[in-house]
């Protein structure tokens, strides 16, 4: 634990429930269980209106964010956070799924659009800005481009998909530690793919 302010944002985008626990949609969560478990924290703080942690990344000292507010309205508790401890977009690392991708295939870009992503335009339209870097986590498309999208992303992982997603969130683990210490073009070439 530490007591300086956090440097850096670290938000996993997914939905609050049960039913939406182990969902496509809550691989933002998923992947920031895997980066609590590797620094041995905790994301359970109830505070700005999602469940949130502290640890120290590379040297630095960084806020673990799981909105609570529902994916599409993502941006008002990261927003609440940037805003309380002044910590400017380019360093909000925001971590997503990403229907265009194939399961367990990681995009680490340093801004951007939201590409069609609910929670990122959320995201955008509260930080008032793009330029934040993301992690994106390919779900997979749907298997039948008529079949309900909704119900895709709010849709479990098979047995195979989970363990590629496991390994994606490895990997994501590894990136952000890079991207906070000022690498996230080595973390692209590293990690993308």
């Amino acid at each position: 634990m530490f007591l300086q302010k956090p440097e850096f944002i670290i938000a996993g985008l997914g939905n609050p429930g049960k039913e939406y626990e182990l969902s496509r949609h809550n691989t933002g969560f998923l992947c920031m269980d895997e980066i609590c478990s590797e620094y041995s924290a905790r994301c359970d703080r109830v505070k700005f209106e999602a469940l949130t942690g502290k640890c120290v990344i590379s040297g630095h000292s960084c806020l673990l964010m799981k909105p609570q507010t529902f994916m599409n309205s993502s941006g008002v508790a990261i927003s609440q956070a940037a805003d309380f401890y002044k910590i400017p977009p380019e360093n909000v690392i925001v971590i997503f799924d990403d229907i265009s991708l194939p399961e367990g295939v990681v995009r680490i870009r340093q801004k951007g659009s939201a590409g069609g992503h609910n929670g990122v335009k959320s995201v955008i339209q509260w930080l008032c800005s793009e330029d934040f870097p993301r992690i994106k986590i390919g779900v997979g498309e749907r298997a039948d481009p008529d079949s309900d999208l909704i119900g895709h992303v709010l849709g479990r992982f098979s047995k195979q998909g989970l363990e590629k997603e496991k390994d994606a969130f490895s990997r994501a683990v590894k990136a952000v530690a890079l991207m906070v210490d000022g690498q996230t073009e080595l973390a692209m070439s590293r990690y993308n793919g």
